[in-house]
């Protein structure tokens, strides 16, 4: 019988620092058949962590051809902070993948809007590989990626890369830039980036990612534009500590963000999302 809380030893094999307190991880597990036969979806999350500090949810944001697979960890707790100190070669546990991913099928032959904020980008990232990849499959791609600083913002070394891709826009924000500092594009709100936005309604999917906030406020303006809740999908970020609805820790109304979600139709978690 399969146990669900067991968790694999893993190697970090490469770090990329994304800004002053994010990293890059690519891992493997060190068992080379369970390495093999990993699979996981756009959107699905790994539960990550360190004997005697505890684990972490993390999203999945690239998946490479011999397996292993890349996640982006911010330093904010325990946990995450314990895995900021390690070093290539360095092992932790990991189980999964765990949750719901984008919704793949769906996205084929439409336009697609992806909507990031800040950490909301990770989660998306496989999404803008596969149209890369497959660009036939899809119709216009457009990616609004917002963040505080300029700095803060994660993948800059993909922006020249994904600016090229067939049938797409792709537009950045900031909240604010640093004195002195050379920033070119928009400063406000992912939203502000709304009225220049090339994707309309028809024959459309958005994807949206970030602080719920934000996702709220994104939604509330596609709708103005004649989107409706089910062409819209968002992926939540809860308190998740076991990973399949056991604990209850990221319960929403009578969903689990870990088993349910964390990516949701927006018509079918409205509900449960305190109104604007």
């Amino acid at each position: 019988m399969k146990n669900e809380y067991m968790a694999y030893p893993a190697v970090v094999k490469k770090i990329l620092k994304e800004s002053s307190n994010t990293n890059t991880y690519t891992l493997a597990f060190v068992n080379e058949e369970k390495q093999k036969n990993f699979k996981a979806l756009p959107g699905q999350f790994m539960m990550i962590g360190i004997f005697g500090i505890g684990e972490a949810a993390l999203s999945i944001c690239k998946i490479d051809e011999d397996g292993s697979f890349s996640t982006t960890v911010r330093n904010v707790g325990n946990v995450t902070n314990t895995i900021y100190q390690l070093k290539e070669g360095d092992k932790l546990n990991m189980r999964g993948p765990y949750g719901t991913g984008w919704p793949l099928e769906e996205l084929k032959g439409k336009d697609i809007l992806i909507v990031a904020g800040g950490i909301g980008l990770p989660p998306l990232r496989g999404i803008i590989d596969l149209v890369q990849k497959n660009r036939k499959n899809y119709g216009h791609l457009e990616i609004i990626y917002g963040a505080r600083t300029p700095e803060d913002m994660v993948f800059k070394y993909e922006f020249g890369a994904w600016r090229q891709i067939k049938n797409s826009r792709f537009d950045l924000t900031v909240d604010t830039v640093s004195l002195g500092s050379k920033w070119e594009c928009k400063i406000g709100l992912v939203t502000s980036c709304f009225p220049q936005m090339k994707t309309r309604n028809k024959n459309s999917i958005a994807l949206l990612c970030g602080p719920e906030i934000m996702m709220r406020f994104a939604a509330k303006c596609l709708e103005t534009i004649g989107f409706k809740d089910n062409q819209i999908y968002v992926s939540l970020e809860r308190r998740m500590k076991c990973g399949f609805g056991k604990c209850g820790h990221c319960q929403i109304g009578p969903k689990y963000v870990c088993k349910d979600g964390p990516v949701f139709s927006y018509d079918e978690i409205r509900p449960y999302i305190h109104p604007l």
